[in-house]
């Protein structure tokens, strides 16, 4: 033991006078790294059941998966990609069903429905946090070792590029659910008129999802493909009650799932499904409209802070700056 810790301390010694003062923590990283390259290649051999990957992708397209005849291209594009990945499962994927399905939601609402949707996530996350580290690591080793930083800003230095890196996925995916879900709120009051035209035409609730999804494709696409997909796994024989439910939880937005809500109680009931979607669709216009008075009053509030920033500070000084230089002159006349 007293010879290891003697040959620990004179590593950690020989590190700290070539490389700096982190320089034990890159060598661990490096041996970390060496690690992992050891145990990567036992990843590859692992070989997956054919009818397991059959069920997990029978699986996903009832959850909301993309449907074959509008995404086939990419899904074949996709497929060495998914091959390559799936050795990694054990890596990229919760372990927890729980996890894996909020995970696998997550990217739903956020617009990727690829199958290794999840997987490219966290692989995302572990690359781009090893980047940033090993870019700190670089930064320390050829810049801040020949000024002698301080050793809190180095290892704020080092270990800041793989913190970022490593939580940029996270952040760009709830941009990108956050940025969907606007999208699909803000369109979904239109949808609702014109389905409501449809149904009041003589068209049938399925017919007029197809149309609106349709039309919505150049406003909203994101709107458009959830309507699409719903309307082509109707025709495929799912049942509309799943298939409208399945859409609010892919959506994340309160307002589909009520109107998934109304349509089923609608369909339960033997109400008609025309005046159903006149009363939504004259709500959804009044609380559109309820939100843009909201937003409206609150613009004179934010512009206070910029009129206060921007406006006062000139109009003072065009006010009492000769007041303030004629008193500097007058003190200057009083010492003389």
């Amino acid at each position: 033991m007293d010879r290891l810790a003697s040959f620990l301390a004179w590593i950690s010694a020989y590190l700290v006078e070539n490389i700096g003062p982190m320089g034990p923590l890159f060598g661990l990283a490096v041996v970390g790294m060496m690690l992992i390259a050891i145990g990567l290649p036992g990843l590859f051999h692992k070989t997956v059941d054919p009818r397991e990957k059959f069920r997990t992708s029978a699986n996903w397209l009832d959850a909301g998966g993309p449907a074959a005849s509008q995404f086939g291209k990419a899904a074949l594009r996709n497929a060495a990609r998914g091959a390559r990945l799936e050795r990694f499962a054990g890596l990229l994927e919760p372990k927890n069903q729980a996890e894996m399905s909020t995970a696998r939601m997550k990217m739903l609402q956020a617009g990727y429905a690829s199958r290794d949707a999840v997987r490219i996530f966290h692989a995302a996350k572990f690359l781009l946090g090893l980047g940033g580290l090993a870019a700190g690591m670089l930064y320390n080793n050829f810049y801040l070792s020949f000024y002698g930083a301080p050793p809190l800003k180095v290892a704020l230095w080092v270990l800041g590029p793989g913190l970022v890196g490593y939580y940029i996925p996270s952040y760009w995916v709830e941009r990108r659910r956050q940025a969907r879900q606007e999208e699909i709120t803000n369109g979904f009051p239109d949808s609702l008129d014109l389905m409501l035209v449809c149904v009041e035409a003589g068209q049938s609730l399925d017919q007029a999802i197809n149309r609106v999804a349709k039309e919505m494709q150049v406003g909203y696409p994101a709107l458009a493909e959830e309507f699409d997909l719903v309307a082509l796994q109707i025709k495929a024989g799912n049942d509309r009650a799943s298939v409208l439910k399945a859409m609010a939880d892919r959506t994340g937005v309160n307002d589909i799932g009520s109107f998934v809500t109304v349509l089923i109680q609608s369909t339960l009931y033997g109400t008609s499904i025309a005046e159903a979607l006149r009363i939504y669709a004259s709500e959804m216009r009044d609380k559109r409209m309820t939100l843009a008075e909201e937003k409206a009053s609150k613009l004179p509030t934010k512009l206070t802070l910029g009129t206060m920033l921007f406006t006062l500070p000139p109009l003072l000084m065009i006010l009492i700056a000769p007041s303030i230089y004629d008193v500097s002159q007058i003190f200057k006349s009083i010492v003389r």
